[in-house]
Protein backbone atom coordinates (compact mmCIF):
# COMPACT_ATOMS: atom_id res chain seq x y z
CA UNK A 1 0.00 0.00 0.00
CA UNK A 2 2.78 2.16 1.07
CA UNK A 3 4.76 1.54 -2.33
CA UNK A 4 1.34 2.34 -4.23
CA UNK A 5 1.06 5.85 -2.14
CA UNK A 6 5.10 6.65 -3.07
CA UNK A 7 4.02 5.95 -6.99
CA UNK A 8 1.07 7.88 -6.68
CA UNK A 9 3.11 11.11 -5.33
CA UNK A 10 5.75 11.06 -7.72
CA UNK A 11 2.67 10.68 -10.29
CA UNK A 12 1.62 14.28 -8.80
CA UNK A 13 -1.64 12.27 -7.42
CA UNK A 14 -2.55 13.57 -3.46
CA UNK A 15 -2.16 10.00 -1.87
CA UNK A 16 -5.80 10.97 0.26
CA UNK A 17 -7.10 11.09 -3.60
CA UNK A 18 -8.14 8.04 -6.06
CA UNK A 19 -8.84 8.80 -9.83
CA UNK A 20 -12.81 8.82 -10.84
CA UNK A 21 -11.97 5.53 -12.71
CA UNK A 22 -11.18 3.80 -9.38
CA UNK A 23 -14.22 5.45 -7.08
CA UNK A 24 -16.95 4.06 -10.40
CA UNK A 25 -15.31 1.26 -10.15
CA UNK A 26 -15.83 0.52 -6.77
CA UNK A 27 -19.25 1.89 -6.35
CA UNK A 28 -20.35 -0.37 -9.65
CA UNK A 29 -18.65 -3.25 -7.56
CA UNK A 30 -20.38 -2.94 -4.63
CA UNK A 31 -23.80 -2.32 -6.41
CA UNK A 32 -23.11 -5.64 -8.17
CA UNK A 33 -22.14 -8.03 -5.62
CA UNK A 34 -23.45 -6.50 -2.73
CA UNK A 35 -25.79 -9.35 -2.39
CA UNK A 36 -23.04 -12.06 -2.06
CA UNK A 37 -21.99 -10.53 1.55
CA UNK A 38 -23.79 -10.61 4.75
CA UNK A 39 -22.97 -6.98 5.15
CA UNK A 40 -22.11 -3.91 3.41
CA UNK A 41 -18.67 -3.36 5.28
CA UNK A 42 -18.08 -7.31 4.35
CA UNK A 43 -18.32 -6.25 1.19
CA UNK A 44 -16.85 -2.87 1.09
CA UNK A 45 -13.46 -4.59 2.34
CA UNK A 46 -13.58 -7.21 -0.08
CA UNK A 47 -13.56 -4.63 -3.08
CA UNK A 48 -10.75 -2.17 -1.08
CA UNK A 49 -8.60 -5.40 -1.03
CA UNK A 50 -9.30 -6.07 -5.06
CA UNK A 51 -8.85 -2.29 -5.54
CA UNK A 52 -6.49 -1.26 -3.07
CA UNK A 53 -8.21 1.29 -1.21
CA UNK A 54 -6.86 2.11 2.38
CA UNK A 55 -10.33 2.83 4.21
CA UNK A 56 -13.90 1.65 4.53
CA UNK A 57 -14.83 4.69 5.11
CA UNK A 58 -13.87 6.21 1.86
CA UNK A 59 -15.56 3.66 -0.53
CA UNK A 60 -18.71 3.76 1.92
CA UNK A 61 -18.70 8.18 1.39
CA UNK A 62 -18.15 6.99 -2.21
CA UNK A 63 -21.38 4.72 -2.33
CA UNK A 64 -23.25 6.78 -0.31
CA UNK A 65 -22.50 9.67 -3.07
CA UNK A 66 -23.15 7.71 -5.61
CA UNK A 67 -26.70 6.88 -4.16
CA UNK A 68 -27.63 10.52 -3.36
CA UNK A 69 -27.21 11.07 -6.84
CA UNK A 70 -29.18 8.81 -8.03
CA UNK A 71 -32.10 10.07 -5.83
CA UNK A 72 -32.41 7.32 -3.57
CA UNK A 73 -31.06 9.48 -0.16
CA UNK A 74 -31.52 12.88 1.05
CA UNK A 75 -28.50 15.02 0.35
CA UNK A 76 -26.57 17.22 -1.85
CA UNK A 77 -25.67 15.53 -5.04
CA UNK A 78 -21.92 16.11 -6.48
CA UNK A 79 -23.75 18.70 -8.77
CA UNK A 80 -24.48 20.96 -5.89
CA UNK A 81 -21.71 20.56 -3.91
CA UNK A 82 -19.52 21.62 -6.43
CA UNK A 83 -21.98 24.57 -7.27
CA UNK A 84 -21.22 25.24 -3.51
CA UNK A 85 -17.83 24.94 -3.70
CA UNK A 86 -17.62 27.00 -6.74
CA UNK A 87 -19.49 30.28 -5.00
CA UNK A 88 -18.02 29.42 -1.71
CA UNK A 89 -14.67 30.22 -3.84
CA UNK A 90 -16.10 32.88 -5.86
CA UNK A 91 -17.56 34.62 -2.26
CA UNK A 92 -14.05 34.53 -0.78
CA UNK A 93 -12.95 36.65 -4.63
CA UNK A 94 -15.44 38.88 -4.15
CA UNK A 95 -14.78 39.45 -0.32
CA UNK A 96 -11.07 40.07 -1.30
CA UNK A 97 -11.63 42.25 -3.89
CA UNK A 98 -14.13 44.42 -1.83
CA UNK A 99 -11.74 44.69 1.12
CA UNK A 100 -9.14 46.48 -1.05
CA UNK A 101 -11.56 48.81 -2.79
CA UNK A 102 -12.47 50.18 1.17
CA UNK A 103 -8.98 49.68 1.84
CA UNK A 104 -8.09 51.97 -1.65
CA UNK A 105 -11.03 54.16 -1.11
CA UNK A 106 -10.28 55.31 2.44
CA UNK A 107 -6.45 55.95 1.23
CA UNK A 108 -8.09 57.84 -1.42
CA UNK A 109 -10.28 60.14 0.92
CA UNK A 110 -7.36 60.71 3.73
CA UNK A 111 -5.05 62.08 0.35
CA UNK A 112 -7.96 64.51 -0.45
CA UNK A 113 -9.10 65.29 3.27
CA UNK A 114 -4.65 66.46 3.64
CA UNK A 115 -4.75 70.36 3.45
CA UNK A 116 -2.49 70.81 0.04
CA UNK A 117 1.04 72.63 0.33
CA UNK A 118 1.74 75.45 -2.24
Amino acid sequence: MQEQNRKRILKGIHPGRYPDEIKEQAVALFNSSRSDFKSDSACIKHINSLLGINTVETTRNWVKQSRIDAGDYEGFTSDEKEEMRRLRRENLELRRANGILKAASAFFAAELDRPQSK
